[in-house]
Order: structure tokens, then sequence, then C-alpha cells
């Protein structure tokens, strides 16, 4: 029988700027540590995700930098793929959604919604600049929220109080600072109403998890249908002949990126995945409303490919306490990161501090506290203390093993149970608690190594860095989907050969043979930071 596909994406990060930790820690690392599990479990899983590259936001960085929006996304696009690729997080294809595959299937889309009469046009109220002779796009108004006053609303959104808007009090254009003046013209609306029943039928399903549930079905008793036109150049053209000058709407074509990019992997067999596979979606909470509402509506109006299985959506980060913001640089950037600390420090660090479903802090004082007393004292003593025993009393060759005592045996059962739970939690998207299941190994390790006392007692010596040896082997397996790196530096300096990327989950439970020569040179796996108060 063919294996079972599995289809996981990531939600397209928009390439209107660099990556920070909290695109991170929602979305891009639970994927790849979902995914690296599902690959080292022989499953069929294609990995997809790519830029989001179409909108206004990189309509008007374009404009005031004097560029073309396709040189904006092209300059992001090529930045933020580097980022994920220095941290270890494995995509198949990193595509972009200004590929002219992707604008054929977003226009394919509509024109078979548009057929089955799920799309029609009307006229409406738009904000028209006068100086510059245009309509204006939503984010090219801005103004006083009629709801609460707040002063920096968009043209459709109040990022103060979240809400939907039409109009705004006291509105300028953003580009050259004139009022506005409201003007009938046409766009084309989606009748997302239509499907009300059939998403809330989706969002009953089990496999969903509460958070994404509870958000999308406090939505569905207020369904509006849904604009997906705009007064753009940049973008995906509107298939009909009196749609001139418009533009679909950027979370239109955004989502089906993600067949586009994985038809471009796999040109032959990639729409497999979606017609036969288990679609998995990893988000960030922003935009549960659109992939759990507006997507599988899409899905369904064109009637060709799979709903999601689930969608799993990572909460919000916060930096200090405080919420982060880009354009106060109150924010913790991948790269600058990744100038002073190793990847996995980070990938650990956003795993290990709370789960995916809450949202989280990062504070640098704790980001220093875990990496020292927890990778480093636990895990990273640990794995060197074994490694360096075995190079100065064992001539650096794992020894042979006499009769295995009770402690022994519990060490190898603790082996065995810790492969059961930290599957069962990666399966269940719970990757903190998989984390932990990993750490508690180690620490058991350690105690079992200070109880042992091989350095006193001769006779057992021999059988207690064996049992540790392979403590250190089913941490290496056991780590390779949350911290990659460290998982092949330990996995090299324990002397095993062969291909790292190739290990199964169940090798995690075979045994290191005796007399197996570790390296030559063994290094500490972890160094300890120091963060300086600003």
């Amino acid at each position: 029988m063919p294996k079972e596909k599995i289809l996981v994406t990531c939600a397209l990060p928009y390439a209107n700027g660099p990556l920070h930790a909290g695109h991170i820690r929602s979305t891009y690392l639970p994927a790849d540590i979902y995914v690296r599990y599902l690959r080292m479990n022989g499953k069929d899983v294609a990995f997809i995700c790519g830029s989001d590259e179409h909108g206004t936001p990189i309509t008007l960085t374009a404009e005031k930098e004097k560029t073309t929006p396709l040189e904006v996304a092209t300059k992001y696009h090529k930045i933020m793929k580097q980022e994920l690729k220095d941290l270890e997080i494995d995509f198949d294809i990193f595509s972009r959604t200004s590929t002219k595959l992707n604008h054929k299937n977003a226009q394919e889309f509509f024109l078979e919604a548009h057929k089955k009469g799920y799309i029609y046009a009307q006229d409406v109220d738009q904000y028209y600049c006068n100086t510059n002779k245009r309509f204006l796009p939503d984010r090219y108004v801005e103004g006083n929220c009629p709801n609460c006053g707040f002063e920096g609303a968009r043209g459709d959104h109040c990022e103060k109080c979240a809400q939907a808007l039409r109009t705004l009090d006291n509105p300028h254009c953003i580009i050259c600072g004139s009022i506005p003046e409201l003007k009938s013209t046409k766009h084309w609306f989606f009748k997302l109403t239509v499907f009300k029943e059939q998403l809330k039928k989706f969002l009953s399903r089990k496999e969903l998890p509460t958070n994404v549930k509870n958000y999308a079905l406090s939505w569905t008793e207020n369904l509006q249908n849904w604009c997906i036109t705009r007064d753009l150049e940049w973008g995906v053209k509107v298939p009909l002949p009196e749609a001139e000058n418009k533009v679909l709407y950027v979370w239109w074509d955004a989502p089906i990126g993600y067949i586009s990019a994985t038809q471009e992997w796999d040109k032959k067999n990639g729409l497999s995945y979606w017609k036969n596979g288990n679609i998995i979606h990893f988000i960030g909470k922003d935009i549960i409303y659109h992939h759990a509402l507006f997507w599988p509506a899409m899905l369904i109006a064109h009637g060709k490919y799979k709903l999601p299985y689930t969608i799993i959506a990572g909460e919000y980060l916060t930096l200090e306490k405080e919420k982060m913001s880009t354009s106060r640089g109150w924010v913790v950037w991948v790269s600058d990161f990744l100038k002073k600390y190793p990847a996995d420090y980070l990938r650990y660090y956003l795993t290990i501090t709370s789960p995916l479903a809450t949202d989280m802090d990062f504070s640098w004082k704790e980001f220093e506290a875990r990496i020292n007393n927890e990778l480093s004292d636990v895990l990273g003593n640990f794995v060197h203390r074994t490694l360096t025993f075995i190079q100065r009393f064992f001539y650096k060759t794992i020894p042979k093993p006499r009769k295995l005592d009770e402690k022994d045996k519990k060490i190898f059962a603790k082996i065995a149970e810790t492969q059961k739970i930290v599957a069962q939690k990666i399966e269940e998207f719970n990757f903190l608690e998989g984390l932990k299941a990993i750490m508690e190994l180690a620490r058991a390790g350690n105690v079992y190594f200070n109880e042992k006392e091989p350095w006193k007692n001769k006779e057992t010596q021999a059988t207690t860095i064996y049992v540790t040896a392979n403590l250190v082997h089913a941490i290496a397996i056991l780590l390779l989907p949350f911290l990659p790196e460290t998982a092949l530096k330990i996995h090299s300096q324990l002397g095993h050969k062969g291909a790292f990327d190739e290990l199964k989950w169940e090798c995690a439970k075979e045994k290191v043979k005796a007399g197996q020569k570790i390296a030559l040179h063994i290094k500490p796996i972890i160094q300890k930071i120091e963060i300086k108060s600003t």
C-alpha cells in the first residue's frame, strides 16, 4: 500500500521586512520540529512555504523607497529564505506568490467560484485622492477610528479595538496628506455567508485545537461577504474584462500560494498531496480568521482539493512584558540573534518556555538562565562528562558492559519510555512537553552517573559508562527534531558514522556497539552565555 501523504505548510511570511522571534516561535519552528519527526518515522511528507508578495504594504514601501514592489519583495524573499535556513528550518520549497503559476492558480480559483455564482460585483463607496487621481486601497488611508477614537486607524481596520472599518473620522491620504473623498466604484465580493453551515461543520472537527476553534466560531454568527478586489497595479489581475485596473485581494492569492508552491516543488505529483493527503497548516494567532474561515470556504467553492486536516496556531510573543514593535525596534530580529548565538539556543528557548497555544514573553535574563542552567548544566554536562570519561579511561572506545544491575536496566527502560512520551507529545503538537521529557532523560543520566560513581567503582565502571553512552546516543536521536545542530554534534562526538539526516526514530532504542571509537577531539556541546545589562 502507498504511504499516507502529509502536507505541512507554514504561513507565508510577508515580504516587507526581515523575520523576528515572534514569527519563528508561532509558526516556523513548531512546524519544522513536527516535520523532522515525521521524516524520522518514514512518513511521506511535503514541507511547503514561500513569501507573500502582494498587497498594499509592499506597494507603499516601494513608493516611499522609489523602487518597484517586485524589487522590495525580491529583497525580503532572499533575506527571509536565508534566515530560515540559518535556523535549520528545512522546507522542501520556499516559493513566492508572485510566480506566474500562482497568478494562474489564483485566477483559476476566482473564475471557478465566479462560474458557480459565489462571486458578484457591487458598487461601493471608497476613498478617492483628487491630488493623485486614484482610488485609495485600505492602507493608503489613515484617520481616527469612529469606534474608539484611535488616531492611527487604517482604512479598513483599527489595530487598537480590532474593528473592521469602512469609513474613518478625519481621513487623509498617506502619500500626499490630502483629504480624500468618498466615491463610488465597483468591486467583487466572495459570498462567504453562503458557507456558514459548512464552516461550522468544519470547525466542529476534533482535530482542530481549541484556540483555533473558539476564535473562528466566534466569527461565524456575524459572517459578511468578503471584498476580494483592490485598486492596485501590483498583484494578481482580476480575470474579467470589466475589472480593468483591479487586482485580487492579497488574502485571496496568498493561501493559494500553498498549492502553487506544492505544484512547483513536484510538478508531477505535488497536487496529489492536496487531493489525497492530510493537510496541516501552521500559522500565527493573528491569521486564524483567514485560515479557518476564508480559506476553507475558498476550497469548498473550488471543489477540487481537501480541507485542512488541522490548523495549528501559535500565540503571541512579547518582549520583556511589552508588545513587540518593529517600528520602534522593540523586537528580537533573527539576523541579530544569530550574530551572537547558535540557532539551537533560540530553538530551545522558544520551545521550552511555554506551550504553543499560550502567549509567551521573551526575557533575555530568562534566556540566559535556561541556556546556562538547563541546556548547558544538564544536557551539555551529561554528554560531556560521559564522552570525556570514555576518552580518559577507555582510550576513546565505548567499553564492553558486564551484567546489568537494576539501576542499569531502569535507565534502558527510561530510554524506551521517553521515546514513547516524546513521540506522543510531538504528535499532539505539544512540543514543550516533548522537549521537557528529553531534558528529564538527561537529568536522569546525571543522577545515574553520580550514584554509580564510575571514578571510584572499578568493577562496575565499564557497565556504567556503556549505559551512559547509550543514554547519550538516545538523547541525540530524540533531540534531532528540536535541536538539529546540537544533536549532530552529540552524534558525531559519539563516533557514529553515516548520514545523520537518515536516522530513524526507532534508532533511539538501539544499543551502541561496545568497541566503537568516539571522536578524536571532544569539545563541550553547549557554551554558556552572559547577557550584559544595557
